[in-house]
């Protein structure tokens, strides 16, 4: 931003002008110079001066459009102020002069001597053009137009420098380039060498490759020759075997219908046998019925079991004729179910010794409610009489709903559980299939004694669980 030369016809008493030239106009009268086009160097160390010495002046002395820049960092001052700078120094004499007193003052000698007109020779040239446009001493455009020709010259000495600096890169990079390029073409001679012995290899590789298809050829016009003989042979394999298939199913044909005629044969030896068999059992059920009515049987209302949940003391009687004959020493469960399917089976359960062993973490009263609930299920199921014992009925204060074709009995003041199952077991008629549930030893062979089938508790357990 070139700075104009101002018309400067205003004094101060208190700052008087600096420099003959400084009046903006001739002693003639004529109108001053225009001012000079400075080099970028001068203008920004002329803007740099001023920026330095703005914060020293009074407050009435800085303009009011710089007022605000004076209150800059002094790193921010010269960088945002410059416009408004240049503007005051080329439009305020007055504001020029008090900035060059302060400036000519930190100069020193350089100032004196610029004020004078004349330029130490070993002076900077752009220092010296900025105290010379601020003074504005005689010849101050000397001064300056000289320090511009001093900023061409080095501008211009920096130029050459710059271009003699990049030929000698440039020198320096194309004798690399040449020192790259001859190991670039050693390595590609080597590598040449390299690849005309591998071409050399593989010369000798496909000639051995092209043995080997030939051979291989050959060998493949053997085994296509093979194959149509073996095809031959498949093909009349196949043919025996169809032939031998059709014979097959032949034979079929004849089994099927010897097979129906057996069918039909056993069919009506079926239909004999069935006859024979209602025959039997219609003459046994006749037989039955004659012997109920000749013996004047009336239905019963009550079961032995009943009889004996009225007694009160241990009936002790003779085991019964036979009666070991019927008991089955076997603890396997899968036998509940087989015993359970016999004609009028009647199932003892030991009540606690059951409920202790499969949910003992139960009160006594969820064990009863839960056993009871399941032999429900049991008789419902299999039709058969089911009878629960459990121990102290004295100590008993409500019991759930009994279902159907379960009876529950406790034990009397004095009499167990075990005594009371084996009573119910000496009970029941001969023949009759009685089923006692307990892991108590004792119980099971007091019960086997007389003729009863004893499991144990873990039979029970798993066949309440699959229901």
């Amino acid at each position: 931003m070139p700075l104009t030369e101002p018309h400067d016809d205003h004094s101060s008493p208190e700052e008087p002008l600096v420099g003959a030239g400084d009046a903006g106009e001739t002693p003639d009268g004529a109108a001053a110079e225009p001012e000079p086009v400075l080099p970028e160097p001068v203008r920004q160390r002329i803007v740099a001066l001023t920026a330095a010495v703005l914060p020293g002046l009074a407050a009435d002395e800085v303009p009011v459009p710089l007022r605000r820049v004076a209150k800059f960092a002094p790193n921010r001052r010269a960088r945002l102020g410059a416009p408004a700078i240049a503007a005051q120094l080329t439009a305020d004499p007055l504001f020029r002069q008090r900035v060059t007193a302060r400036v000519l003052a930190d100069a020193g000698d350089l100032g004196a001597a610029v004020v004078e007109g004349t330029a130490p020779a070993a002076a900077d040239p752009v220092e010296v053009a900025a105290l010379a446009y601020l003074a504005r001493p005689r010849g101050w455009r000397e001064l300056i137009e000289a320090s511009g020709a001093a900023v061409r010259a080095e501008a211009d000495s920096a130029v050459v420098a710059e271009l003699v600096r990049e030929a000698e890169q440039r020198a320096t990079r194309a004798e690399h380039d040449r020192a790259v390029a001859r190991v670039e073409a050693e390595k590609l001679r080597d590598e040449l060498a390299r690849v005309r012995e591998e071409l050399g290899q593989l010369r000798e590789e496909a000639r051995q490759l092209a043995r080997t298809l030939r051979e291989t050829q050959g060998r493949e016009r053997k085994a296509t020759e093979l194959l149509a003989t073996e095809r031959g042979r498949a093909a009349r394999a196949a043919a025996d075997a169809d032939a031998e298939l059709r014979r097959a199913r032949a034979r079929l044909a004849e089994a099927e219908a010897a097979a129906g005629v057996a069918r039909v044969s056993a069919k009506e030896a079926r239909s004999v046998d069935e006859a024979k068999l209602w025959l039997l059992l219609e003459t046994i059920g006749q037989a039955a019925v004659g012997l109920r009515r000749e013996l004047a049987l009336d239905p019963v209302e009550k079961l032995p079991a009943d009889f004996v949940a009225d007694a009160f003391a241990d009936q002790s009687a003779a085991t019964p004729a036979g009666a070991a004959a019927r008991a089955r020493d076997t603890d396997d469960p899968a036998r509940l179910d087989q015993l359970l399917a016999l004609p009028k089976a009647h199932l003892v359960v030991d009540g606690y010794n059951v409920t202790k062993r499969g949910f003992g973490e139960m009160s006594l009263e969820q064990q009863r409610k839960r056993l009871i609930t399941g032999l429900g299920g049991i008789a419902a199921q299999t039709g058969d009489e089911v009878t629960v014992v459990f121990d102290g009925a004295e100590r008993i204060h409500g019991l759930p709903p009994t279902p159907r074709g379960v009876r529950v009995l406790f034990s009397r003041k004095g009499e167990t559980a075990d005594e009371l199952i084996r009573r119910l077991v000496r009970a029941e008629p001969a023949g009759r299939p009685v089923v006692v549930v307990s892991s108590d030893r004792e119980v099971a062979d007091g019960v086997r004694r007389h003729g009863a089938y004893p499991l144990g508790a873990d039979s029970l357990l798993r066949r309440l669980a699959r229901s």
